[in-house]
């Protein structure tokens, strides 16, 4: 099923494909005035370099503020609280990963069958996660305001997308949280450094997970 179809017959609570191009909302036609749009980015830029100095402990309003040299509250009116800034920041540094499910190479992006593409989507995510795990789980907001921010949405909706191809008769909206589950970092987080996991298990694992879910022989 095209993109276009499925969002002409999706649930409303889903995001439509034009989130996709917009989640970060500081590019063109985000409808931000071209001045507070450099700033935003001057604010993440900021708060970026904090995070390479001092890691996710080290950003805060206030030194985002003073690394930036603007006011405290410019940084609260644009991003509204400190979780607010760091998951804005992981926007910032998810573009390519948008770009690569739309219009990439397969398997992540079109051309591969549905299964290889939602196998390569969960091996992605896990790696890019892993990559930079302490700023996911400072930002990491209440259940409600994580699970509705867009760009989570943005990655449920394409789950469901490949889940529609794979098993329509299934609840793949469901079906999609549930796999998503798989892929959050704080259960990322306890599996690698409590329970000391390494990455290509829990790689192996949503392989197995998506063959089980979409009744798909696992590859080789």
């Amino acid at each position: 099923m095209l993109y276009a179809e499925f969002m002409s017959s999706s649930p409303p609570q889903l995001p439509r494909l034009h989130t996709i191009g917009t989640v970060a909302d500081d590019g063109p036609g985000s409808g931000l005035r071209a001045d507070a749009a450099r700033n935003r980015a001057r604010l993440l830029e900021a708060a970026g370099r904090l995070v390479a100095e001092h890691g996710p402990g080290g950003v805060t309003m206030e030194a985002v503020a003073a690394a930036a040299r603007v006011g405290k509250g410019t940084v609260f009116r644009r991003f509204g609280d400190r979780a607010g800034l760091l998951t804005a920041l992981l926007d910032h540094t998810t573009k390519q990963l948008q770009a690569d499910l739309i219009g990439g190479p397969p398997p992540l992006g079109p051309g591969a069958p549905p299964a290889d593409r939602l196998r390569a989507f969960g091996v992605e995510i896990l790696r890019r996660s892993t990559e930079q795990l302490e700023l996911h789980l400072a930002a990491q907001p209440e259940p409600e305001r994580r699970l509705a921010h867009p760009t989570h949405r943005l990655l449920v909706t394409h789950v469901t997308i490949l889940l529609r191809e794979l098993v329509p008769e299934a609840d793949c909206a469901l079906q999609a949280q549930a796999l998503m589950g798989y892929l959050d970092p704080a259960l990322l987080h306890y599996l690698t450094r409590q329970c000391s996991m390494p990455l290509e298990r829990l790689e192996a694992g949503w392989i197995d997970l998506v063959s089980r879910v979409t009744r798909t022989e696992r590859p080789d």
